[in-house]
């Protein structure tokens, strides 16, 4: 008897290792983000974004293109069958909360990868651990120069700021071809926000154009006017600004309060209809580069924009497309490797490993258009485009309208 017991514990034990991948065994930990009914079998994918801290509103727009995207696949069948389940963790607005986060999603959460983190400057201090861990990121809105750099299994959707930044530049100069002084603002404090600057003020320069003034501030700050008076006492046919949306919303209300009437242009961190609100009838007209539009047609850019559409009665955002874009990457690199491999039959760290083999090598048409990555993680993307921030007559409502 003792001996028919020990065999059948120490089955118990090996089916169960064999099923690191999925939570418990088979049963789901209670998840209030998730779609999925507790106690049925699913498959983990971490989502470390900000949901909280001034860089919620670029978050609660990952957070959505991401809740999108579980019900989307799940309806699809998940994979090959089996439901994936998105773990949800705050990162908040710097370092150490993504750091927080990215821990508990690999070492209690047993996530097979991560989506994530909302700011490049966060990505520079989490992406080490899932890199040490061999857990595979990819990121859905971080833009810096040197992210796929951080390690093997480091990946990014989001199109690096080298690439996309100077369309936006491109643009202005045909809406106002006699553009000749240019000002520049940053937020120094911000990972992102350095690099890309980095990319505009060089960019000015190849363009033939004067860089007249450089003003930086903090994503913490409210109160623009020293920086404001600086810039507008050169009289700057553009102004050029990299920061966040609350951040940067407060800097183009208070540029237009204080007289400032030229272009506008905003960096990767305004591309967000939260910064609508913040700047209200005073946003109208800021020109944004986008690696997303709308009216892209394909099969799977038609059916997210309609998910979206229906639930918060507007169009999406990049951010939101861009989540959903990792999240089905994954998605699809699972589905891959379960036809060769099952994935019952791995452990986790293995099923970490070879999915971030299998994703790295796929081609996806995804609702940033066809995507495809290099052997070091880098998005190649072919599309990219330019839109301009139309508000309506009541000063509350506007919309992006793309202009090429």
């Amino acid at each position: 008897m003792r001996n028919s017991l020990k065999k059948l514990f120490g089955y118990a034990i090996a089916t169960c290792m064999s099923c690191l991948f999925v939570v418990a065994c088979g049963q789901t930990s209670p998840n209030p983000n998730s779609n999925n009914s507790s106690g049925s079998s699913t498959i983990s994918i971490g989502i470390a974004v900000a949901q909280t801290s001034n860089v919620a509103l670029l978050g609660q727009e990952e957070v959505t293109g991401a809740k999108i995207a579980e019900a989307y696949f799940n309806k699809q069948g998940g994979i090959n069958g089996t439901p994936i389940r998105l773990v949800f963790q705050d990162t908040a607005g710097d370092e150490q909360g993504a750091i927080n986060a990215f821990n508990t999603l690999i070492s209690q959460d047993k996530v097979v990868g991560i989506v994530g983190p909302t700011l490049s400057q966060q990505a520079f201090s989490a992406d080490p651990i899932a890199e040490r861990a061999g857990v595979p990121v990819i990121a859905p809105s971080n833009t810096a120069k040197g992210i796929p750099q951080l390690g093997k299994y480091i990946s990014r959707v989001s199109a690096p700021v080298a690439v996309v930044a100077p369309n936006a530049i491109a643009a202005a100069l045909k809406i106002n071809p006699q553009i000749k002084k240019v000002a520049v603002f940053f937020a120094q404090n911000d990972a992102f926000s350095k690099s890309e600057t980095g990319t505009f003020q060089e960019t000015v320069k190849q363009k033939g154009l004067e860089l007249a003034t450089v003003q930086t501030f903090q994503t913490t700050d409210t109160d623009f006017q020293s920086q404001v008076t600086n810039a507008i006492n050169i009289k700057p046919d553009l102004i050029i600004i990299s920061g966040l949306s609350a951040d940067g919303g407060n800097l183009v209300k208070q540029l237009r309060e204080l007289g400032y009437k030229g272009l506008i242009i905003g960096g990767n961190g305004l591309n967000t209809s939260n910064i609508l609100p913040v700047c209200k009838a005073l946003c109208d007209g800021i020109i944004i580069a986008q690696a997303y539009s709308p009216e892209l047609k394909n099969e799977v850019n038609t059916a997210f924009r309609q998910l979206y559409t229906e639930q918060n009665k507007k169009e999406p955002p990049q951010f939101s497309a861009q989540t959903f874009t990792g999240v089905q990457v994954f998605v699809e690199a699972l589905r891959t490797l379960d036809k060769t491999t099952k994935l019952s039959t791995l452990a986790l760290p293995q099923l970490r490993t070879q999915l971030n083999d299998t994703l790295l090598v796929g081609k996806y048409q995804t609702p940033l258009g066809d995507i495809s990555f290099t052997p070091e993680g880098e998005i190649v993307q072919a599309q990219f485009f330019v839109a301009q921030i139309k508000m309506e007559a009541d000063g509350n409502s506007g919309k992006f309208t793309f202009i090429q």
